[in-house]
């Protein structure tokens, strides 16, 4: 029910339903690398691998309280961000997952040996994950099959979590970005590493 903007100096913008405070940026908020909309939360990613959370989910008696706005504490080296209506994801640089919020269709039960994460994106009510090898894993609600991989799907680069469905990108053999890079600054003729 709202909306956020990156802008390129680290800073945000929201917009829309703010009647939780979801498009009120938190003061100080700096050094942003990547933002998630829930339904009535936000989350930021800030270039130190720490979240930001506001909105609904925090002690706001009047908002939907799922702790879905309520960071893990201690919760570090993050590299990603993914809201759900009334959940979160974050994936850790080594390649795990860590969720929180409203779990009433296990959502935010990660399973157990999921390792080797490069992606994740969150639907209405359930979780995915795109894996180093190209396969996805899904969990949650799966009222629609939304949780079910389709048969064949193999070279995975990208996913998306609508409501009911998903959306993966497949690779046809050429090189790909699956994290967009940092800008970096270097001089003419010098080597640069994404």
């Amino acid at each position: 029910y709202h909306s956020l903007a990156l802008v390129a100096n680290g800073t945000l913008i929201g917009g829309g339903d703010n009647r939780y405070g979801q498009t009120n940026d938190p003061v100080g908020l700096t050094n942003v690398v990547a933002v998630a909309g829930g339904a009535y939360h936000s989350l930021a990613l800030k270039a130190d691998g720490t979240v930001v959370a506001w909105g609904a989910g925090t002690s706001n008696a009047l908002a939907p309280n799922y702790g879905q706005a309520m960071v893990p504490a201690g919760l570090t080296n993050v590299v990603a961000v993914a809201a759900g209506f009334y959940h979160s994801l974050a994936l850790k640089a080594d390649g795990t997952m860590v969720a929180w919020g409203s779990n009433s269709y296990g959502q935010t039960n990660v399973p157990v040996d999921l390792t080797n994460v490069v992606a994740l994106a969150a639907g209405l009510y359930h979780s995915l994950a795109l894996r180093a090898d190209g396969s996805v894993v899904a969990w949650g609600n799966n009222s629609s099959g939304q949780t079910n991989i389709p048969t064949g799907l193999a070279n995975a680069v990208e996913l998306a979590g609508g409501g009911y469905h998903n959306l993966v990108l497949e690779s046809d053999g050429r090189p790909a970005l699956t994290v967009q890079p940092y800008s970096q600054v270097a001089a003419p003729g010098a080597i640069v590493t994404l």
